[in-house]
C-alpha cells in the first residue's frame, strides 16, 4: 500500500452545502481542498481520535473526530473505497474505521446528545441527524420549546431556517429547568456573535472602499465589528480567506484587501472583499487593551502591547496575528512605469491589476481575485477602440471569462513575459509572439484581417453596381420635385455641374452624356386606364322556389339535436354544433351511409320539384320582378329630387345677378380643382375631365333659362 491515498470529486458540509474538492489521506495529515474558494484543511494524524464510515446522500461518507473536538464530515466515496481506507488507518492512524448506520424509520421523538460541537438526535441509539453548533446563529427559548436558528449559505439550494425542539417537563428533584438547561447547552458551542467585554483594539474613521464609507473598526478576539452611520457588520475571522497588502500605483497609498467567505451581506447585496485605502504617510499609536504578559502568551511576540508606525503596518499586523493568515503581497513582476500593476478597466469602471505570484487581483469595483489553478487559458486581444491598447482575457475552468481592457501597449511585452513564465496556456500565443515587438502595434491594419471592414467595402460595391445599372431609380430620383427645372436640380445636386457644361461645349461625348443625364427633365408616366369592373347584379332570392336539400350530417343533426340537449342539460347552441362535430366523427360508416343515402333521396326530390317550379314559369316571373324593382328605384330617385326641390321653393328665373355671378365663380374654383386633380394623378383622366367641365345643377338650369 503507497504512503497516501487521495480522492477526488469529494464533497465537505459548510453550513448546509456541499463544496467540492480534493481529499488526500497521508501518513502524517489529512488533508482537503476546495475547488471553490482554494481554501487547504489540514487535520494532524495524531489528533485523530474517531472515524466512522456511514451511508449518506451522495454515497458514502466518513465522519471525523479529533481530540480537540473539531468534526469533519466527507461525502462522495464509493462502496468498494472502504476496503482500502480501512486498512490505510488502521497501519498509519492506529485507528478503526467503523461502520454507523443512520437512523432512517422518520421518527419525531428520541433523545439528545451533545457531543462536542455537534448536537445528535437518537432514535433507538442511532443517530437520526446532527446539528452543528458552529451553523447556530440564535436560540430562542419558549414554556416548553428551544428554537434554534442558522447561519445562511448563499451557495445551498435550498437552506434551513430554523428547528424547534420540544423539551418535555423535568420530573427530577433537583429544580433545574431543562429548557434553560438545553439552550445554555446549545450556546455554549454555538457561532453567536455577542460584543461581551471590552475590544482588544479600536481603529477611527477608516476609509472603506466596499463597503464604501468611512467605519470605525472593532478588534475582538474572535471577530471584527465594522461600525459605520447606516451599517454595522460583524466578521467573524474564521470567514477570513486572505489578507493582500498592494501599493497603489501612485506610490502614496496602499490597499488593504481583506477576503470573505462567507461574504457580508447588505439586503440585496454581497461582498466577498473588505477593501480599506491608506495614505503611506499616514502614522498612528496603539495601545492594546490588554496587560503585556497576556500580549506576549497570546500572540507569541506577533504584537507587541504598544506599537508606532504607518496606519497601513498596525492594521495588517493585527489582522495578521487574529486571523493567523499570511499577508499575501505583489511578486516580482514589474510594470513599464515600474509599479507592481497595471491600470486597465473591467466592465464599467477603471482599477488596478495586481499579478500576485500565484493569481491575479483586481480592484477595486468589483474586486476580482482568480486563482491561477482555476485559470484554464488566457487570451491578448487587440483593442476594440484604438491600437494603442489591447485587452486581457481570462478563462476559468468554470466557462468564466473575465475581460480588463484599455491596457497600455507598452505593458505588453511585461505581462505577456509573466504569464508565460506562470507557463498559463495562451490561447494565441503563436500570433501575440509575432507582435510582440512594437511592429505588432501598428496603426495600419494590413496584419490583420477586419471581417467587419470587408463587409463594408462588399456592400459598397453592390450599391455603387446597382446605382449604375438602374437608371430608372435615378430618373425615379430627378423626377421626385417635377415643379423644379433640370438647371436647378443640376446645380443642386451635381458637383462637376459648372465643368460638365463647360466641356460639354467642347463636345465631349461622355461628359455629354453626363449632362444630359442630369439635365433630363422628369418623365411623365402614363399608366393606362384600367377598365372598370362592372358591378355585380345582386341576386334576389326567389321566395316560391323549393329549398335546398340538406347534407347527411345536418340531417343527422336535426334527428339528434334534442338527445344533445337532453344529455348535456344548459349546454349553449355553440357548443352543441362542437359536440355534434365529436359525435359525428366518432359515428360508425354503416350509420353514416343510411344518412348518406336519405341525403341523396332529399336531393332527387328537390331536383324533381325544381323542374316542375321551372316548368310552371316560376324562374322567368322572379327575373321580371327584379328588372321591375331596379326601375322603380330610378323614377323614386328622380321624382323625389324634383319633389325636394318644389318644397324648397327655388324659382331660378327669379336669381338675382349676384347670385348668378357667385355659381359661376364656384364652378370656375371646381374647374380649377379638377384640373390640379387631373395633373396629378394620371390614372383616370376622362373621368376627371368630366367632372371639372359639368357644371351644377343650378349652373344648368340658370344657363337655360
Amino acid at each position: 500500500m503507497g504512503d497516501t491515498l487521495e480522492f477526488n470529486d469529494i464533497y465537505q458540509e459548510v453550513k448546509g452545502a456541499w463544496n467540492d474538492g480534493r481529499l488526500r489521506f497521508g501518513k502524517q495529515s489529512v488533508v482537503y481542498k476546495s475547488n471553490k474558494t482554494g481554501k487547504v484543511d489540514s487535520i494532524p494524524a495524531n489528533e485523530l481520535s474517531v472515524g466512522q464510515w456511514r451511508r449518506v446522500c451522495l454515497g458514502h461518507g466518513i465522519k471525523l473526530t479529533t481530540s480537540t473536538g473539531h468534526v469533519y464530515k466527507y461525502d462522495g466515496f464509493k462502496d468498494t473505497d472502504l476496503e482500502k481506507l480501512s486498512a490505510f488507518f488502521k497501519a498509519n492512524y492506529n485507528l478503526e474505521l467503523t461502520e454507523k448506520d443512520m437512523c432512517v424509520k422518520g421518527w419525531n421523538w428520541g433523545t439528545a446528545k451533545f457531543a462536542g460541537p455537534l448536537l445528535s438526535f437518537d432514535v433507538n441509539d442511532s443517530p437520526a441527524f446532527e446539528v452543528p453548533l458552529n451553523s447556530v446563529s440564535q436560540c430562542a427559548t419558549g414554556k416548553n420549546e428551544v428554537t434554534l436558528e442558522f447561519h445562511q449559505n448563499d451557495d445551498a439550494e435550498v437552506s434551513l431556517m430554523e428547528v424547534r425542539f420540544y423539551v418535555p417537563p423535568n420530573t427530577g428533584d433537583d429544580g433545574s429547568d431543562p429548557v434553560e438547561a438545553f439552550a445554555q447547552n446549545i450556546l455554549s458551542k454555538a457561532d453567536v456573535i455577542q460584543a461581551t467585554g471590552d475590544a482588544v483594539c479600536i481603529f477611527k474613521e477608516l476609509q472603506c472602499l466596499t463597503p464604501r464609507g468611512r467605519y470605525d473598526i472593532r478588534i475582538y478576539p474572535t471577530f471584527l465589528h465594522l461600525h459605520g452611520k447606516t451599517f454595522d457588520y460583524k466578521i467573524p475571522y474564521t470567514t477570513v480567506l486572505r489578507l493582500f497588502l498592494l501599493p497603489h500605483k501612485d506610490q502614496r497609498q496602499m490597499f488593504f484587501v481583506i477576503s470573505l467567505d462567507p461574504p457580508i451581506k447588505q439586503g440585496q447585496t454581497r461582498y466577498h472583499f473588505l477593501i480599506l485605502l491608506f495614505t503611506k504617510d499616514e502614522d498612528f499609536s496603539l495601545t492594546l487593551n490588554m496587560s503585556e504578559d497576556e500580549v506576549d502568551k497570546r500572540y507569541e511576540g506577533k504584537l507587541s502591547k504598544n506599537m508606532n508606525g504607518p496606519l497601513y503596518e498596525i492594521v495588517s499586523r493585527v489582522m495578521k496575528a487574529l486571523v493567523n493568515r499570511k499577508i499575501t503581497v505583489p511578486g516580482n513582476f514589474q510594470g513599464h512605469s515600474g509599479s507592481q500593476c497595471i491600470t486597465c478597466a473591467y466592465k464599467a469602471s477603471s482599477g488596478l491589476l495586481y499579478p500576485l505570484e500565484r493569481g491575479f487581483i483586481y480592484v477595486h469595483k468589483p474586486p476580482v481575485h482568480l486563482r491561477f489553478e482555476e485559470i484554464s487559458c488566457v487570451n491578448f486581444a487587440r483593442g476594440t477602440t484604438t491600437t494603442r491598447s489591447f485587452d486581457f482575457e481570462i478563462e476559468t475552468k468554470q466557462k468564466n471569462q473575465y475581460t480588463f481592457s484599455n491596457i497600455e501597449r507598452e505593458e505588453y511585452g511585461k505581462l505577456f513575459d509573466f504569464v508565460n513564465a506562470k507557463k498559463l496556456n495562451i490561447k494565441n500565443r503563436g500570433f501575440k509572439e509575432g507582435m510582440k515587438g512594437a511592429e505588432g502595434y501598428s496603426d495600419s491594419d494590413e496584419d490583420t484581417h477586419d471581417a467587419y471592414l470587408e463587409r463594408m467595402k462588399q456592400e459598397g460595391k453592390i450599391r455603387e453596381e446597382a446605382d449604375g445599372s438602374d437608371e430608372s431609380e435615378g430618373d425615379s430620383d430627378e423626377s421626385f420635385n417635377p415643379g423644379e427645372e433640370g438647371d436647378e436640380v443640376a446645380e443642386e445636386y451635381d458637383s462637376n455641374a459648372s465643368e460638365s457644361e463647360s466641356e460639354g461645349e467642347d463636345g465631349d461625348s461622355e461628359d455629354e452624356g453626363k449632362k444630359k443625364k442630369v439635365e433630363k427633365k422628369p418623365k411623365k408616366v402614363v399608366k393606362e386606364k384600367k377598365e372598370r369592373k362592372p358591378r355585380k347584379e345582386k341576386k334576389v332570392k326567389d321566395a316560391g322556389a323549393p329549398k335546398r336539400p340538406m347534407s347527411a350530417y345536418m340531417l343527422w343533426l336535426n334527428g339528434n339535436r334534442e338527445r344533445i340537449k337532453s344529455e348535456h342539460p344548459g349546454i349553449s347552441v355553440t357548443e352543441i354544433s362542437k359536440k355534434a362535430g365529436e359525435m359525428w366523427k366518432q359515428l360508425g360508416k354503416d350509420r353514416k351511409e343510411e344518412w348518406g343515402k336519405k341525403a341523396e333521396e332529399a336531393k332527387r326530390q328537390y331536383e324533381k320539384a325544381m323542374k316542375e317550379y321551372k316548368e310552371s314559369g316560376g324562374g322567368a316571373s322572379a327575373d321580371t320582378k327584379e328588372k321591375k324593382k331596379k326601375g322603380g328605384k330610378v323614377d323614386a330617385k328622380k321624382s323625389g329630387g324634383e319633389k325636394e326641390r318644389k318644397k324648397e321653393g327655388v324659382n331660378e328665373s327669379f336669381k338675382s345677378k349676384e347670385f348668378i355671378s357667385s355659381e359661376e365663380s364656384s364652378s370656375e374654383s371646381d374647374h380649377s380643382k379638377g384640373s390640379k386633380r387631373k395633373a396629378s394623378n394620371d390614372d383616370d383622366d376622362d373621368e376627371e375631365e368630366e367632372v371639372a367641365t359639368t357644371p351644377p345643377s343650378s349652373g344648368e338650369e340658370s344657363g337655360s333659362d
